[in-house]
């Protein structure tokens, strides 16, 4: 039976295609859109995001379950299968989870990155599970000539009155099932959920304690060399000579030589509009062990052609923002209302300018990957969240067609977004395809800190007008960034619709930008990250000028969207979280010591409602710590795995509270200063406060959690430090800052 019927629709086999395995068994495989979710990325928009999974079934009872997704450390690998296994309706016990390669003749939209899994798969995952269970019934309502509605199943076993067949024993014949219409299956009702809903660990977590091989930098493959790989420190710098006979002599050296993909790669990745990836410049030293070709690297004397970006700085971006701010605003991204002569009648207006810098994304595990070129194709071994965009690029860059590329999905120690980006790989792909053999590259801590598509640093300049009851009726924002023309630079725009934006009557959002030779790119929560620090202390303060309680003051603006105005977000459920948080922080009614504060904050990202209070300690000296972080979050009305759920919450409350520490990139000369963790400061274990999450049940559909749980943190801790010291924290990261207080 043909995959697409006459009509040009998905057909009934094409959405599940079964295979009976050898020895017998089943292995289904499922396709079909996704109600018309979106894609995650610009380069699927407007096209349904279809996705496959597979489950193979063998005699013994155990289902081995696909996980089509990367694992990032988000969960996914474990979630997704529990999606289908609950409606297969099997222990859990009985499942086994394998990592999918990447295939795009079996699977659509895989990817990891925006908090995406949930929403996209949560009923599309199910359906595969349920289909997959009426087969297995009918086949044995068909050995037992009954009606399959009068069976059941319960635990991996299909029943009939006094009869029962287990799914080991069904597989095979199931295998030879019409499957059903994915549409039609019903789906449990959540009442009767036996894994959606557990706390399940998670699948590798057994290999995780004890060493095994999972990531990205674990990977062997026969007659494999290693290599490193310089590129210029100033960013776009390229190669003009180096002393390549000197680096070649090294011990335990093979090869080292120049890769300038640039001819070959001109623009290739310019249709990934929201991940473009530079062609590699630089010099590939290979060899017998990643040791020697790291140590020869350091013999190497090369002169390079530094570019335009050289004259970039951050000391000259603070100089230039500073110049905008008093200039007109290059353009308008939102005007409603009056905003200028509201602020000029306003009972009360406060001013303030606010800074935040570029951040690395400092994952564990630095980039690589290993590749192997050969009979005119490629094989990879690569931790990558965007392994279609990759492919792409990878075929362009190279001369190849895509169906010769072969990734294999490794798992990742940590991206937070640095891996939607491919920068390795092509590096990876090109020394191996000199070298002849396969190749396994791996980057310093100082490449990884160095060589980033950071989080873009920012500056507002804001206003705010207060009327005589202290309520907030005017709000502009002045906002410089980076970009050229019309277009920002990846990740450093800001959306229109940001709050307050339909909460106040008179709105103005005002951008300039400034040109950017360094790259940047998505960082946890992007954008989100960065616009609740300075959306979310600037609202303290016009809360501390009205001579209002902060959170009373956020609680009453919520209430506050004039008529005809559409909030991008539901202010109920935002005030849900936010009534919440105060209830369980004991807000406003603890007897907090000398020295001790709480401050408040909020944010709607990546579809999640998240209201955080952050609980700090200041000695009369200046030294901060953190004593607590409540969190009250709304995903909807279901959590996948709750234990999960709380792991990405409270990590993603720790990374929010090591970006407002201690953490910051600069530039001089077109170079990064920093470059590894001695000078970008991960958190301390003794840093580190209790992280107390609660949740907001609402009855809405699920959706994730990797992101939205982190940009109310440095707001809220910055908002606690002006509660203790009467300090106003306008710029991160907070080390900068005198907090001593009398």
């Amino acid at each position: 039976m043909n995959a697409v019927d006459k009509t040009g629709n998905l057909s009934r086999r094409g959405f599940l295609h079964v295979t009976a395995l050898a020895g017998g068994g089943m292995l289904i495989g499922a396709r079909f859109s996704l109600d018309g979710a979106r894609g995650a990325a610009a380069a699927t928009a407007g096209a349904d995001a279809a996705l496959n999974a597979f489950i193979r079934l063998t005699p013994d009872g155990i289902a081995t379950i696909m996980a089509q997704n990367p694992e990032i450390g988000q969960g996914v690998k474990t979630m997704l299968p529990m999606l289908i296994a609950e409606e297969l309706d099997i222990p859990w016990s009985q499942v086994r989870v394998e990592q999918a390669d990447f295939d795009s003749t079996k699977y659509r939209g895989q990817m990891a990155g925006g908090s995406m899994a949930t929403p996209m798969h949560y009923q599309s995952m199910r359906r595969v599970g349920a289909a997959a269970r009426a087969m297995l019934v009918a086949a044995a309502a068909k050995q037992w000539k009954t009606d399959p509605e009068k069976c059941t199943t319960e635990a991996g076993v299909v029943h009939f009155k006094k009869k029962s067949l287990s799914y080991g024993e069904l597989a095979t014949a199931a295998a030879e099932i019409e499957p059903p219409n994915p549409r039609t299956v019903p789906l449990k009702d959540p009442a009767d959920f036996r894994i959606i809903g557990q706390e399940i660990p998670g699948v590798d977590n057994p290999k995780i304690v004890t060493g095994e091989p999972l990531f990205g930098i674990d990977v062997t493959v026969p007659g494999m060399k290693y290599a490193v790989f310089e590129k210029c420190r100033v960013h776009g710098g390229k190669v003009k000579t180096a002393n390549l006979d000197a680096v070649k002599a090294s011990p335990g050296v093979t090869d080292a030589f120049v890769v300038d993909a640039t001819a070959q790669a001109e623009s290739a990745a310019a249709s990934f509009s929201m991940f473009q990836v530079a062609p590699p410049n630089g010099i590939a030293i290979v060899g017998d062990s990643w040791w020697l070709v790291n140590e020869a690297r350091s013999k190497l004397e090369v002169t390079w052609d530094e570019g335009p970006t050289a004259s970039q700085s951050t000391a000259a971006f603070d100089r230039q923002a500073e110049e905008l701010s008093m200039q007109a605003p290059e353009r308008d991204l939102r005007n409603d209302g009056d905003a200028a002569g509201a602020l000029a009648s306003a009972a009360k207006t406060l001013e303030a300018a606010y800074q935040y810098p570029f951040l690395a994304h400092a994952p564990l595990e630095p980039q690589n990957t290993t590749a192997h070129f050969h009979h005119g194709g490629l094989e990879m071994w690569a931790p990558i969240q965007t392994p279609q965009f990759a492919r792409g690029d990878l075929a362009k860059t190279l001369g190849i067609p895509e169906d010769q590329i072969t990734i294999h999905l490794t798992r990742m120690g940590g991206g937070f977004g640095r891996r939607l980006y491919w920068d390795y790989m092509l590096e990876a792909a090109l020394i191996a395809r000199q070298a002849g053999v396969p190749v396994k590259l791996v980057w310093t801590r100082e490449d990884d800190t160095r060589f980033d598509f950071f989080r873009p640093g920012g500056y507002h300049y804001l206003k705010g007008g207060l009327d005589d009851s202290g309520n907030l009726v005017a709000w502009r924002d002045h906002f410089v960034s980076f970009g050229e023309g019309p277009r920002f630079a990846p990740s450093a725009e800001m959306a229109p619709n940001e709050f307050p934006q339909a909460f106040v009557p008179n709105f103005a959002l005002q951008a300039s930008k400034m040109p950017l030779g360094i790259p940047t790119g998505a960082l946890r929560a992007p954008t989100s990250n960065a616009i609740s620090f300075v959306v979310q202390s600037f609202i303290d303060e016009l809360a501390a000028e009205a001579g209002k309680d902060p959170l009373q003051f956020r609680l009453d603006l919520l209430d506050a969207a004039p008529d005809g105005m559409r909030p991008a977000f539901d202010a109920k459920r935002m005030k849900a979280v936010l009534e919440l948080v105060r209830d369980k922080s004991g807000w406003g009614t603890a007897d907090l010591p000398e020295g001790t504060g709480q401050g408040v904050a909020f944010h709607f990202s990546h579809r999640g409602y998240f209201a955080e209070v952050v609980q700090a300690t200041v000695s009369k000296e200046g030294e901060l710590g953190v004593d607590r972080i409540w969190v009250a979050g709304d995903v909807g009305r279901q959590l996948v795995n709750p234990s999960n759920a709380v792991n990405q919450v409270q990590g993603a409350a720790l990374d929010g509270l090591a970006q407002a520490l201690d953490q910051e990139i600069t530039f001089e000369g077109g170079r990064t200063k920093e470059s590894n963790f001695h000078n970008f400061k991960l958190l301390r274990i003794d840093q580190a406060p209790p992280v107390e999450v609660h949740w907001v049940m609402s009855d809405n559909q699920p959706t994730g959690l990797g992101e939205p749980a982190l940009p109310p943190v440095p707001p809220a801790l910055c908002n606690a430090i002006f509660a203790v010291t009467g300090k106003r924290i306008r710029s991160l990261p907070i080390a900068k800052h005198d907090l001593s207080w009398t």
